[in-house]
């Protein structure tokens, strides 16, 4: 049976193949000249256009010299490219190298966050306490305040994607940030909300049960691969592929969207808290 097309473990082993030849400099031609293949075999297996078999990336990672942890990973991902949903283990509140790759190669993101300011919208104060309280290892939290600020490139530089954003009420109001720092995301979060191609909506205590409740996620969608729907937890990841599990978390999305409030109203909000901590909302 031939394997689905562009699933999230065949999407990873792309970007892990391309990843290991670009970091030995080697062009696709060169690599595919090695392994005794056509060029257009190698970039279609980096961009998930087809799964190479377990040999074809065995002879990859020979001709590439890529070590051992990564390239089993790799011959792994081979073995398992077909299923359509995937568990990876991470490091808590350390984006993996394999959602960085979906955020960059993505068109569009909706984005749920109950409890934390989405990491594209973080400032690099608000990602050290975060980090902290989760456990990251102090020679990594730096690391990470500096990735993240990277990353929102992606929402504010000369090609910016859309990303629609809702966050929980308690989001504006966490007890375990001092209020300075908290007033400055907030502040940043007020000027991000008025790029036009950033949408961000609060939800605040709602009086009905809604799918949010389960916790937060991402739905990313691309030019020319199904969408995936992200699900962050403390030391795993989810990525959903099938048609009915994106479905679900599209309607799920639309519902949280209809009991938002409004983006103006949004604003407003978040003045109003930022007043209440002392500080001015520009």
């Amino acid at each position: 049976m031939a394997t689905p097309f562009a699933t999230p473990r065949a999407r990873a082993l792309g970007f892990g193949l391309r990843k290991c030849r670009e970091e030995r400099e080697l062009g696709v031609r060169e690599l595919a000249r090695v392994i005794g293949v056509h060029a257009q075999e190698v970039s279609s297996w980096e961009y998930a256009k087809r799964v190479p078999r377990v040999e074809q990336v065995a002879l990859v990672m020979g001709a590439l010299v890529v070590e051992p942890g990564e390239r089993a990973r790799l011959l792994e991902l081979a073995r398992t490219a077909a299923e359509p949903s995937w568990l990876e283990k991470v490091m808590p509140g350390r984006k993996n190298f394999t959602y960085v790759q979906y955020e960059r190669e993505a068109r569009e993101l909706f984005g749920w966050e109950p409890v934390l300011v989405p990491g594209l919208l973080q400032t690099p104060a608000y990602t050290r306490v975060v980090l902290t309280g989760l456990g990251v290892p102090g020679e990594m939290i730096e690391r990470q305040a500096v990735s993240r600020q990277a990353r929102r490139g992606l929402l504010t530089g000369p090609h910016p994607i859309p990303f629609a954003a809702i966050v929980g009420e308690a989001v504006l109001r966490p007890g375990f940030v001092e209020p300075a720092p908290m007033a400055e995301q907030l502040r940043l979060l007020l000027e991000l909300s008025r790029r036009p191609n950033i949408s961000l909506r609060v939800l605040r205590g709602s009086p009905v049960c809604h799918p949010g409740l389960c916790g937060p996620f991402v739905i990313l969608d691309f030019e020319q691969l199904p969408p995936i729907v992200f699900v962050e937890q403390y030391r795993a990841s989810a990525y959903l592929y099938a048609d009915d599990q994106v479905a679900d978390y599209r309607a799920a999305a639309g519902t949280l969207a209809a009991l938002a409030l409004s983006e103006h109203d949004s604003r407003v909000l978040i003045g109003e808290v930022i007043a209440d901590l002392g500080g001015s909302d520009g």
